[in-house]
């Protein structure tokens, strides 16, 4: 039996740029943690920490600062990555192997204790949320590990808090909920009471992070699910077949939008109207039949057909309640997910055979190809930031842009295998290229590929090794009902910080002079493919920007 010596315990200051790996040492950045902020914004960095315990320790949190009410504390926790990435990689990932990942962020237990595992690094992460309530200046915040009241290891990091509130986010924002996966996941009936909490507790997280637009399941999602299978029905649209005519019934989707609406949702998006690549099919839709549940619609029906009927007289019953409820101007709708090129014709009949019933409103889907744009098949193309080029070339404006797992190389995204600066860069890119919104589809996506099988994410993060892990969700399933976040995530609504800071120092200048804060000291102009790969660049272009907007505050 080994005799207990003396145990030494170690703290070092990170951004939240940092991923901590158990197995690897980080290294401690000065360049990278001055940190500054504006109100109205949640600033975070990380305390990693270690020790030569025998076996493991519990050692106590503790916050040391009068901002300490503004400051949460969260452990980073490693999840399980079976594909880290596609096949094609370029030089710009942190691993590329199956492994143990730095990404979940878990809140202290009652106790405020943590692990302290022999020999291994771990990381809490720190976040302070700037309100008004904090007088501009500079503040210190200590954090401590303590071990039975003793502090066996520390570190302190320094916030200064600009007096000047961030401008309200501009660019739209949805990142998909899938209702579905909530209920699956939870093991309840859709749309009952519990499932209504769920989805309300998620909503709150989900627009506290940046999202303004939310999607709508006007019928059960086309989306991910293999030809012939189906996804758990979740219908917010009422349907009743009597005599030949179609009757609708709105009391769910209505709860959905004030649901939305209380939270601060801003913008709808009605479910894609036909299947997904390449709206050759109609969405499964459930109606009563003869007093019967039962499917009307779905991979046996045609986009065009009886489905056309149906649309017909469906889309002006939800076009009323839209404007009665007064978010027509605010709702966009879809066609059908990532139409490919070979998949002009099926899209073409697909929109065509709606007619005018849509005029008015905006149609925006992800896809690839400017043919689609080019022949007016669509007001609001959305391709992806490795696409987006073509677009730009030819003088679009206005653009929105999205990622998934086909956009791995060169461009920015948010897999767990790649440095967050990665994931954070979006925000000035978005920024110079005068983005209007973003898409991403997977905010919970909790099934394999092709919706095959459910997953518990919390041990499969790849949808079945099928896309690299984190591409199929941002949040996680709390035990109690309520999403816990993930590093990406906060990286994410980092990115949209920046933007928003950007914006307001170009209110207070131009957009000249806050290009020239971006691309002055850089060897050629930022693109989505070309951008600095250092985290002081990042950091230290953001702390420039609120030093500028502090300075000509300052003599207004």
């Amino acid at each position: 039996m080994r005799r207990q010596t003396e145990i030494n315990y170690e703290m070092k200051l990170l951004s939240s740029l940092e991923k901590v790996f158990q197995d690897e040492t980080p290294v401690y950045r000065p360049e990278c943690l001055v940190l500054s902020a504006l109100w109205d914004e949640t600033v975070s960095f990380q305390a990693a920490y270690t020790g030569d315990c025998f076996m493991r320790e519990r050692l106590e949190v503790r916050v040391v600062s009068e901002l300490e009410k503004w400051v949460r504390v969260r452990t980073v926790e490693q999840v399980p990555v079976g594909r880290a990435t596609n096949v094609i990689v370029d030089d710009n990932y942190l691993k590329t192997t199956p492994g143990m990942y730095p990404d979940l962020l878990r809140d202290l237990p009652e106790d405020h204790k943590v692990i302290v595992c022999s020999h291994q690094w771990r990381s809490l992460w720190v976040d302070v949320e700037v309100t008004e309530e904090i007088p501009a200046g500079d503040y210190e915040i200590e954090i401590q590990l303590l071990k039975e009241g003793e502090i066996v290891c520390s570190a302190k990091m320094k916030l200064h808090v600009v007096g000047v509130t961030l401008p309200k986010q501009e660019i739209m924002h949805t990142e998909w909920m899938h209702a579905d996966c909530l209920a699956d996941y939870y093991h309840v009936e859709v749309f009952s009471e519990e499932h209504w909490q769920i989805l309300e507790n998620f909503f709150a997280e989900y627009v506290k992070r940046g999202g303004n637009m939310m999607l709508v399941p006007l019928f059960t999602s086309p989306l991910d699910t293999a030809v012939g299978l189906e996804r758990t029905t979740t219908q917010l649209v009422d349907v009743e077949v009597k005599d030949g005519q179609y009757i609708f019934g709105f009391d769910r989707l209505k709860r959905w939008i004030d649901l939305c609406r209380k939270y601060g949702i801003e913008y709808f998006e009605m479910s894609h109207l036909f299947s997904q690549w390449g709206a050759k099919y109609a969405p499964k839709v459930v109606a009563t039949v003869d007093g019967k549940e039962e499917k009307i619609f779905g991979w046996h029906t045609p986009a065009v057909g009886e489905y056309t009927n149906f649309l017909h007289s469906f889309l002006p019953s939800l076009i009323e309640k839209l404007k009665e409820w007064g978010i027509a101007e605010h709702t966009y709708f879809h066609i059908s997910d990532e139409p490919r090129e070979e998949h002009l014709e099926s899209y073409r009949a697909a929109k065509e055979s709606l007619g005018d019933l849509l005029s008015g409103f905006h149609t925006f889907d992800a896809l690839s190809s400017y043919e689609f744009y080019r022949h007016g098949l669509i007001d609001k193309p959305i391709p992806g930031n490795n696409e987006i080029e073509e677009f730009l070339e030819h003088g679009l404006t206005d653009m929105w842009t999205y990622y998934c797992t086909g956009q791995f190389y060169e461009v920015s995204n948010r897999f767990m295998s790649m440095p967050s600066l990665r994931n954070r860069i979006y925000g000035v890119q978005l920024y110079k290229y005068d983005i209007i919104g973003i898409l991403h589809w997977g905010y919970n996506f909790y099934n394999t590929q092709f919706s095959i099988e459910h997953i518990n994410p919390y041990e499969v993060t790849d949808a079945g090794n099928a896309f690299p892990a984190g591409d199929p969700f941002i949040v996680y399933p709390g035990a109690d009902g309520h999403p816990e976040e993930s590093i990406r995530m906060m990286v994410h609504y980092e990115a949209l910080t920046d933007l928003r800071a950007c914006k307001l120092l170009e209110s207070l200048t131009s957009k000249e002079h806050v290009m020239e804060l971006i691309e002055g000291d850089l060897a050629e102009p930022l693109t989505f493919r070309r951008f600095p790969k250092s985290d002081m660049y990042l950091l230290t272009l953001r702390n420039r920007i609120n030093r500028e907007i502090e300075r000509l505050t300052a003599k207004a």
